[in-house]
């Protein structure tokens, strides 16, 4: 697939750069890295008129919308509570006056906000994803974002794994990236869509 790129009708969406993942040492120093190239991607996108969210997983104070990811991860209601330095968006991470912040309470960034209805009334049809982690939000939010007619650029080094049960991140990293690339998005290095951004945005 080559889907076009018109940068009014985009928006990154940059996934969970929150305290809790990007200083999770399990990433061996590699989020803080992925982090810098991000905030470099996002100021090219705003200077082509692409709109920049960034999610962050936040669970109700009280818990009560915790559900069955409760049950999953019990720890959730309070390492995603809205007030804790945990859920926090990372204090590097460079947040501009125009982009927006989504609070997503699961994986997905559809679910249970009001994602579709800001890029609908902003005229997207086509978003690029960055964030943590491939295979858990990114990945979520890329199918999610199929399934709901927009075409999804996923940066296949813009975004890192987590190690599930009996798999490295990198092998967790190649296998997701595999499966969005056959059935849900066009998967392309940071690079190249800097390249497909830069020639449409100067004619």
């Amino acid at each position: 697939m080559n889907f076009p790129v018109i940068p009014v009708r985009m928006a990154l969406i940059n996934v969970d750069m929150q305290n809790c993942f990007v200083d999770n040492p399990k990433r061996e120093g590699k989020a803080v890295p992925l982090l810098e190239r991000i905030n470099d991607f996002a100021a090219i996108c705003r200077t082509a008129g692409i709109l920049v969210i960034h999610t962050r997983g936040i669970i109700r104070d009280d818990g009560a919308n915790a559900g069955v990811f409760g049950e999953i991860y019990p720890p959730a209601k309070e390492v995603f509570n809205k007030n804790a330095a945990s859920a926090a968006l990372h204090p590097s991470l460079v947040v501009d006056e125009r982009d927006i912040i989504l609070d997503k309470p699961r994986y997905g960034a559809f679910h249970a906000t009001d994602l579709e209805l800001i890029l609908r009334s902003h005229g997207i049809d086509t978003v690029i994803i960055t964030g943590i982690a491939t295979n858990v939000c990114c990945e979520t939010t890329a199918r999610e974002a199929m399934v709901r007619d927009f075409r999804v650029f996923f940066l296949s080094d813009g975004t890192l794994a987590t190690a599930p049960g009996g798999l490295t991140a990198e092998e967790a990293h190649r296998a997701s990236l595999a499966t969005l690339g056959a059935l849900f998005a066009q998967v392309l290095p940071m690079d190249e869509m800097i390249e497909k951004i830069q020639i449409t945005a100067n004619g």
